[in-house]
């Protein structure tokens, strides 16, 4: 699989990175803002962590139902949590 991160800033990988490794922000929001699939955000992962790292961020993330937006519960509208602050390098807060 080749990743998709060459028009992607440093900070965006840093970005891209803490959505990922939080419980509530779910891959699509991640999608919608980056452009990357699961699959390669999942890629970008493995290649930016080391193994063990990796392996224990897959076993958290396997059959959680807050990373997929179908699995959630429909009142759940937010990409994150309500007492979150605004994240200055967030895209979709500053349209």
């Amino acid at each position: 699989m080749i990743l998709n991160t060459m028009n992607l800033s440093d900070q965006d990988i840093d970005r891209i990175l803490q959505m990922a490794w939080e419980d509530r922000t779910p891959f699509e929001a991640i999608e919608t803002q980056f452009g990357l699939p699961e699959k390669e955000v999942i890629a970008l992962m493995r290649s930016q962590m080391k193994r063990s790292s990796f392996e224990m961020w897959r076993k958290r993330m396997n059959g959680r139902t807050t990373k997929h937006k179908s699995l959630r519960d429909n009142t759940v509208e937010r990409f994150h949590c309500s007492q979150q602050r605004s994240i200055s390098l967030n895209k979709i807060a500053k349209r």
